[in-house]
């Protein structure tokens, strides 16, 4: 392309380092790349969890019309926000390797889960993360807490969470690993679907843009995240529901594992799947995620999802 390539991105700290990523990438082949700064709603809306204004297509759905206006020709997302379905006339064109897709224990006088105190405050808006650290410990008080990366750390250092939990991938992008006290295994908190990926959305008929962009997918990443995003499409899964997915390779094999929470009744007991499968392509990878998703229903989470 003669003119300058113009990546949509949203201006969170977070979100420039990835777009800058991404404009780095597309640099080193010999194209000239601009990037186009946003605010979307997901980031104005700061006082209610995203489950209850919309959920987090929030994030993407501004720079989508940016890309339909012809404002931006790519805009590149943290794949965990990106929704299952996209509207007609979008998709993803590439999926980066991931970083470390782990949740990340962030406290300044605590090394672990279990070492929190007993009815010790924690921060986080993720039912996901909500479900899986009540069914470990069952006494916390788990607080919303909404912002960008910077903003959740600044409320935890004013000393109003004991505790709080991030992706491990953002501060690891930030250079503010340090401030890790604990990585949560997957046994501990899986993660949910495309969580530490990033995703390039483009218009669908971007055909020259596309093949251009094709080279930058990672395709283990991108399988792996096949698999994920397939049990939450196929689950109805958006950030109100309290499902994780997360799928590794264990040689040629994807082994793919599903946590499904109850939020309308507590102390039920988490929903656990786990399968593994050849998968040499993308149908390969939507089938074994979808495969998961009816185990999980068979296990019973229509009953747990029936107020979602």
């Amino acid at each position: 392309m003669t003119r300058p390539l113009r990546i949509a991105t949203r201006q969170s700290r977070l979100a420039l380092w990835q777009a800058e990523h991404v404009k780095a990438l597309l640099e080193q082949q010999g194209h000239s790349v601009e990037l186009l700064a946003m605010t979307t709603r997901g980031d104005q809306i700061l006082d209610r969890s995203l489950s209850k204004v919309g959920g987090k297509g929030l994030f993407v759905k501004e720079l989508e019309v940016a890309l339909e206006e012809g404002r931006a020709d790519l805009a590149v997302h943290s794949l965990k926000d990106v929704p299952m379905d996209l509207p007609e006339g979008f998709e993803l064109a590439a999926i980066l390797e991931r970083e470390d897709p782990r949740d990340a224990l962030v406290s300044n006088h605590f090394d672990s889960v279990s070492a929190l105190p007993r009815e010790a405050w924690v921060g986080t808006s993720s039912l996901r993360r909500v479900v899986q650290l009540l069914a470990r410990r069952p006494d916390l008080r788990i607080e919303p807490l909404r912002g960008n990366l910077d903003t959740r750390l600044r409320k935890l250092d004013e000393g109003r969470f004991d505790a709080i939990v991030l992706a491990a991938a953002g501060l690891k992008r930030l250079g503010l690993g340090k401030r890790i006290r604990a990585h949560l295994s997957s046994g501990e908190m899986l993660p949910c679907a495309g969580q530490a990926a990033l995703g390039i959305e483009v218009r669908s008929d971007a055909i020259e843009l596309k093949e251009l962009l094709a080279g930058l997918s990672h395709r283990p990443t991108a399988l792996a995240c096949e698999a994920e995003r397939a049990v939450s499409r196929a689950l109805g899964g958006s950030c109100s529901v309290p499902l994780a997915a997360h799928a590794e390779w264990g040689g040629d094999e994807l082994v793919l594992a599903a946590v499904l929470g109850c939020t309308h009744e507590q102390g039920r007991p988490l929903l656990n799947v786990r399968l593994r499968g050849a998968v040499a392509d993308a149908d390969a990878a939507r089938e074994l995620g979808r495969r998961v998703a009816a185990q999980l229903r068979e296990q019973g989470a229509d009953d747990y999802l029936a107020e979602h």
